[in-house]
């Protein structure tokens, strides 16, 4: 059980890590190539839709997996491993934090900035820089989730 644990933190925490860096690497220079308009359109296209069940069961698993693979008792795990699981816990956490703190807010300004009337420059302004400064500190957060829990593993 706890091998099975730990390769599902180590998986979930792989495909999280690896949408951020996508977005970190891709989809927010290519938007950054948008005009004002239609960046902000499609900002709040993305954000209206990513949040769907797939989404949400790798999101909640990058933090899940690793608190019950930490959890699980082994007998043979050595103290290496459980402080590795535990950094990788601790760094899936303050991934989430961030999110759930910096990036969801200003996803939910970015929305509702729709139906006050405010510019799509000045909803951009407000948005895309800080968006982009969180988006950066939650995918270093979560790539060292992935590496350490992977180095875990194989430990």
């Amino acid at each position: 059980m706890a091998t099975l644990l730990l390769a599902l933190a180590v998986g979930s925490t792989g495909l999280y890590a690896g949408f951020m860096l996508i977005f970190l690497t891709g989809i927010m220079p290519a938007l950054a190539r948008l005009d004002d308009a239609a960046f902000v359109d499609a900002m709040r296209r993305i954000n209206e839709y990513v949040p769907r069940a797939v989404f949400l069961v790798v999101f909640l698993g990058a933090v899940a997996f690793p608190v019950a693979a930490y959890f699980v008792p082994v007998e043979e795990r050595g103290g290496t491993q459980k402080w590795l699981v535990l950094a990788g816990l601790v760094c899936a956490v303050l991934n989430h934090l961030v999110t759930v703190a910096g990036n969801i807010p200003l996803n939910n300004a970015l929305a509702a900035s729709e139906s006050t009337g405010e510019s799509p420059a000045a909803a951009r302004a407000a948005f895309e820089k800080r968006w982009n400064a969180f988006h950066l500190v939650r995918t270093v957060l979560i790539t060292a989730a992935f590496g350490l829990l992977t180095a875990a593993a194989l430990n």
